[in-house]
């Protein structure tokens, strides 16, 4: 097993990431000329989402081909070029794995549309009356997740959009071509994998109408998902590879199984439990201020429970299909530096393996468009339409984009504060957001206080101390929804974390023994200990 719990994981999003030809679109070369700026942070891995040939009906999550590169990205030659030179500066890609679903224009679907019965049984067809689909279940994108086919007087399964058919991975023939897959990115170098809503690929033995949700207690850690993920590990040739599984609604107890190292699936999961703290009555589309002690306790409900069965965690705000972290817990306006920093701090300094998200590390804001033509992502753009169905105004649908659409997190990657903040010589694919003259690499890779500065002082830190990578974990404070605190210890060393969540002044009592104790990092100048100020954060190191 490789050792990776000193690693930090870096995420690109290579569409927005940079782009060396002028497009208007990122691509492979763009990532190869920012090695260095990665390498000057000190991340371990690249995580880049897909790259491989897509109509790019879900921004590429509706894979073609799921062995070749996308012409739009870049070439073969590109990507062998991106490992190599990666691999010179110490970094590994990991590569984003979209095994629920394919692309329906896919080669395999293509043939199902043909009339072949073999690969209509790679996919989950049902025959039915063309006016009453199979199930009542809910896309993730909205409407029904069966789509007709009239030629075939069949329904297919499409959790996510209709131009996204869900796989059988009842299967074995299924199972033998995603293993496939992967043995050929292995041979190519590739270091790492992450799967994209693999706890969604065991579908039950009889589909039934949910009348008390959408669908998804059906087919979330399905019956037989550990046997599918253990077989693939095993087929893939990358058992003890740093690989991670993107987890939706989860329970701690299957994460602690698809972690487990003797059960040899996978090294980490997501889980998403924190990110939904935010959403009124759990609906994603309404709104409410976070609810800071649901945040602390699942915290310590996911950071002491892995810990007690030897799971690990993945560490995260940000990614790909969130809102950028610091303008929602955090505030990107007064406390914009103080409020990234401390959210930095809090994660990570747990147990874990942290994630930074492409351009994160220089704070990142959501992206402020006022305008529906401004977005692109397909879930924002239905429910523009479906939150005027459910009688929001269009002003009112588009304040609750503005919190919540995906294209937050996929705005380009602001390196400079000149025209379309130095993405690209073209017209980026989307706007760039309105404030990269003051939030940008060039302004702070060199200035010392800087929040690249700190997230690499955070990283170097996880390698110096064992008791950041290696150390047991005890939440804090836990009544207390103001400070997210906890401690870290080994046999020999000692760490407490304690963060203000708010925009306020808050009363700080340490634990006994850790006021004079060193302080490793802090994001206001060291003071009495016996407060906090707003958005403030320190870590104290002591041995024992």
């Amino acid at each position: 097993m490789t050792n990776f719990h000193d690693k930090v994981v870096y995420q690109i999003y290579p569409k927005s990431f940079y782009d060396a030809d002028g497009d208007g679109v990122g691509d492979l070369r763009g990532v190869t000329a920012k090695l260095d700026y990665l390498a000057e942070l000190g991340v371990d891995y690249l995580w880049l989402t897909p790259f491989f040939p897509s109509p790019q009906r879900d921004n590429g999550y509706d894979v073609a081909d799921y062995c070749a590169v996308d012409p739009r990205f870049g070439t073969m030659a590109d990507l062998e070029q991106l490992i190599a030179e990666a691999g010179k500066r110490g970094m590994g890609l990991m590569l984003d794995m979209v095994f629920n679903h394919t692309s329906t224009q896919h080669e395999w679907f293509q043939k199902a549309l043909a009339g072949d019965e073999t690969y209509q049984n790679y996919y989950i067809f049902k025959e039915g009356d063309p006016d009453t689909p199979p199930t009542n279940w809910v896309s993730k994108f909205g409407g029904n997740a069966w789509q007709y086919v009239p030629e075939l007087g069949k329904w297919y399964l499409h959790l996510f959009d209709v131009t996204q058919a869900d796989l059988n991975w009842e299967n074995p023939a299924v199972r033998a071509e995603l293993a496939k897959v992967l043995r050929f990115w292995k041979d190519k170098g590739v270091k790492g994998f992450r799967f994209d809503v693999v706890n969604l690929i065991s579908k039950p033995e009889v589909f039934e109408n949910d009348y008390e949700g959408d669908g998804r207690r059906f087919y979330t850690d399905g019956r037989n998902v550990h046997r599918y993920l253990q077989e693939l590990v095993a087929a893939g040739g990358i058992d003890g590879m740093v690989t991670v599984g993107e987890m939706s609604s989860t329970t701690l107890e299957n994460c602690i199984g698809y972690t487990a190292p003797d059960r040899h699936e996978l090294a980490m999961c997501f889980n998403f439990h924190h990110l939904k703290v935010d959403y009124k009555n759990g609906d994603k589309w309404a709104l409410m201020p976070p609810d800071r002690q649901a945040l602390k306790d699942l915290f310590a409900h996911w950071q002491e429970g892995m810990q007690a069965h030897d799971g690990w965690n993945a560490l995260f705000w940000c990614n790909h299909d969130q809102p950028r972290a610091v303008s929602r817990f955090g505030d990107d306006g007064r406390y914009w530096k103080e409020s990234a920093q401390m959210l930095g701090m809090a994660t990570h300094c747990m147990r874990g393996t942290p994630y930074i998200y492409q351009g994160e590390e220089l704070g990142m804001t959501n992206a402020h468009f006022t305008a529906i033509d401004q977005y692109r992502d397909v879930e924002s753009l239905n429910y523009y339409q479906i939150l005027q169905q459910q009688g929001h105004t269009a002003a009112e649908a588009l304040e609750i984009l503005a919190a919540r659409s995906r294209d937050n997190g996929r705005t380009p990657m602001q390196w400079d504060d000149t025209a379309h903040a130095g993405f690209t010589a073209g017209t980026p694919w989307i706007g760039v957001v309105d404030n990269y003259k003051t939030i940008n690499a060039a302004a702070q890779v060199e200035d010392p206080d800087s929040l690249f500065q700190w997230y690499r002082t955070l990283i170097a830190l996880r390698k110096e101390y064992e008791v950041i990578s290696e150390g047991r974990i005890e939440m804090l404070f836990r009544d207390n929804a103001d400070l997210l605190a906890y401690r870290r210890f080994t046999g020999r060393e000692e760490l407490l974390v304690v963060c203000n969540l708010t925009g306020h002044d808050t009363a700080l009592t340490l634990p006994e023994g850790w006021q004079d104790a060193r302080r490793l990092l802090g994001n206001y100048p060291d003071g009495p200990r016996t407060a906090l100020q707003p958005f403030e954060c320190m870590a104290l190191y002591r041995t024992r």
